[in-house]
């Protein structure tokens, strides 16, 4: 918190100098500093706020000037992919829990998205499906007095605001904006004694405009329970604006809003892993690291994103801004030895050579990535001694430049797929070429396979799930008990590594099957153990023996947020314009729409029409749609 005053802040309130800090500190508390009559400002920094600028950055150079702040929040594209939480990178909607309420919610406005962010915590978080329900009309809205219908119509009759809170007290029992902030401020910190006067005073007040005592009791204990709880509105109005924001960039300009998230999280390599699959679902133009293509940051040029060679591991942001210097420089690099004897081999060492090769930034110089790397010492000597030339000015007795011998480098076989993806994984973080379960995905849909990035909702212990991985080495060791033998299995999915506790009983039934580059599918169990997960593994079996199975896509299921006459003609619209777009792919429709107390209404249309990517991204524009499943023989 800051303080802001008219005058020397010491005629004020006695101040201290914390020696870790370069701003003196008030010596009263928040509490005291605000009793003595000074107001305390908090500033929050946002990265997400660069993240904007960074994008909006990378659109100023193409020529495409973006006033974000004058984008109508009313932009339909923005809300599409929130509908299908499809929120990667969408400033406060990015956890697991928010992506199923927004599949739940398919807000539409900005004022949904403020209702959300408010809703979605820990008090008030029991009102979402009442919300929800309300809003596709599955339940009747309820107001607890007629005359509070326009404070609460924004959010279907339930109060979810701080100012409702003084709204409703000013509307329904006459409170000045004073008085109704003080009844706030008594809700929420649970003073009784206050909280006595103000329900005799919030009751008188009622009765004074004609409403019942008993009803305006109830009305008291209702509001007193929200209160509890009530978000401030100004506040969330003003995330929901950067939400929107970064889902309008996302949905209009994906590619310069996922090189930008990516920029601030250059460092981390889990996030730009959870970016980069992102950036491939979204089908985006993704180029590798190259030593004479990308920047040291991540950029955008002619529509694709150029991946930073700065986030390989090991390499340095500031040692990679002196390769792209050199290279702005003096030209393209022609082969190993010329990035060699170009740049300063005190800035880029030999790991700097070895991670770049690992990574197949050489692979325009050498195609052979085992070659780059095993160069790396020849490399770093030749580089050594072209820095030591450049600096002590030397040249050939008449001032010629000498030309400098190119040592044999040596020529191993090039790496296996295995291994090659395994140095990739190294120096990137995850596999950027295409991570083996791909050529699966069917089955692994098939199979209900839950990736390593959402074990937490299953970290019960109780609950067995199936996952699957690449084995990548294998741990044996001996119990120190029983004197059998156990192994620690290192795994990788597509979003992430992981690791997988294997019994005795099963390593000696399975051990051929758990080689590194084996593709396994396992049954486990998921422990929670302060906040790190235990994965135990109860099977295991090949996965993808003999290579992908082909299966044809037969249909779909269309199921509905909501059974109305409303929602049914909107989705007849959306198939109507689908069966007259020619398919090669042709499959049957099931339409399911919820009727309450857990009971469905089911359809199955008696013409097939296209089911295929583009037929089923038409249906999903319905806002009435809440998923599409793909149905395989």
């Amino acid at each position: 918190g800051v303080i802001i005053a008219d005058r020397p802040i010491t005629q004020l309130v006695p101040l201290y100098l914390d020696p870790r800090s370069d701003i003196p500190a008030t010596q009263f508390s928040m509490k005291w500093a605000e009793k003595a009559g000074l107001v305390k400002f908090d500033f929050l920094g946002l990265k997400t706020l660069t993240v904007i600028d960074r994008a909006l950055g990378y659109l100023k150079k193409q020529g495409r000037l973006i006033d974000i702040d004058a984008v109508p929040t009313n932009t339909p594209s923005a809300y599409v992919n929130l509908a299908e939480g499809l929120s990667a990178g969408v400033f406060q909607l990015e956890s697991s829990g928010m992506r199923d309420v927004l599949r739940k919610m398919a807000p539409d406005s900005i004022e949904e998205l403020t209702a959300l962010i408010s809703l979605y915590r820990p008090g008030p978080m029991k009102n979402i499906d009442s919300y929800v329900d309300r809003k596709f009309g599955r339940i009747e809205i309820e107001y607890p007095h007629e005359s509070l219908t326009d404070i609460l119509k924004e959010t279907y009759g339930i109060i979810i605001y701080q100012e409702q809170v003084m709204q409703i007290a000013q509307v329904l029992s006459g409170y000045s904006l004073g008085e109704a902030d003080m009844l706030r401020r008594a809700m929420g910190k649970k003073d009784q004694a206050e909280m006595d006067r103000q329900r005799s005073r919030f009751i008188s007040g009622a009765q004074e405009r004609g409403v019942d005592g008993k009803l305006a009791d109830e009305i008291f204990d209702l509001v007193n329970e929200f209160a509890g709880y009530g978000f401030n509105k100004s506040h969330a109005a003003a995330y929901a604006k950067i939400s929107f924001q970064t889902a309008y960039l996302k949905a209009e300009f994906p590619t310069e809003f996922i090189s930008a998230s990516m920029s601030l999280d250059i460092n981390n390599s889990d996030k730009l892993a959870e970016f980069f699959r992102e950036a491939k679902r979204m089908e985006l133009n993704v180029k590798p690291p190259c030593v004479n293509r990308s920047q040291a940051d991540f950029d955008v040029e002619d529509g694709a994103l150029l991946y930073a060679l700065g986030a390989l591991k090991n390499v340095g942001v500031e040692a990679m801004r002196h390769v792209v210097g050199i290279r702005e420089e003096g030209g393209p690099f022609k082969d190993l030895f010329d990035f060699a004897k170009r740049v300063n081999t005190r800035i880029v060492n030999k790991r700097c050579f070895e991670n770049l090769a690992r990574g197949g930034a050489f692979d325009a110089l050498e195609p052979n990535r085992a070659k780059a790397f095993a160069s790396a010492s020849i490399l770093q000597s030749v580089g050594s001694r072209a820095t030591q030339e450049r600096e002590s000015d030397q040249g050939g007795l008449f001032g010629e430049t000498v030309a400098m011998a190119e040592p044999e480098l040596p020529e191993p076989a090039a790496w296996s797929l295995v291994e090659k993806l395994n140095h990739e994984l190294g120096a990137i973080g995850f596999y950027f070429d295409g991570h083996p379960l791909e050529d699966y995905e069917r089955e692994l849909i098939r199979d209900k396979v839950v990736f390593f990035s959402d074990i937490g909702k299953y970290a019960s212990g109780r609950k067995i799930i199936t996952m699957a991985g690449v084995v990548r080495n294998r741990q044996e060791r001996i119990s120190q008990r029983s004197k059998k033998k156990f192994a620690y299995l290192g795994l990788s999915d597509a979003t992430g590594e992981y690791e997988a506790f294997v019994g005795d009983k099963l390593l000696a039934t399975s051990r051929d099957i758990m080689k590194a580059g084996s593709i396994i599918k396992l049954r486990v169990r998921v422990d929670d153990r302060d906040g790190e997960y235990r994965i135990t593994a109860e099977s295991v079996s090949s996965f993808g023996v003999g290579g992908p199975k082909e299966q044809i896509l037969k249909g779909i299921k269309v199921r509905l947020r909501v059974a109305s006459d409303e929602s049914l003609d909107d989705l007849q619209e959306a198939i109507e314009a689908v069966a007259a777009v020619p398919s090669i792919n042709m499959g049957k429709v099931r339409i399911i729409a919820p009727l309450g107390e857990g009971r469905e209404a089911v359809w199955d249309l008696k013409q097939k029409i296209g089911v295929d990517k583009k037929a089923r991204a038409a249906l999903k524009s319905s806002r009435f749609v809440e998923t599409i499943e793909e149905v395989y023989e």
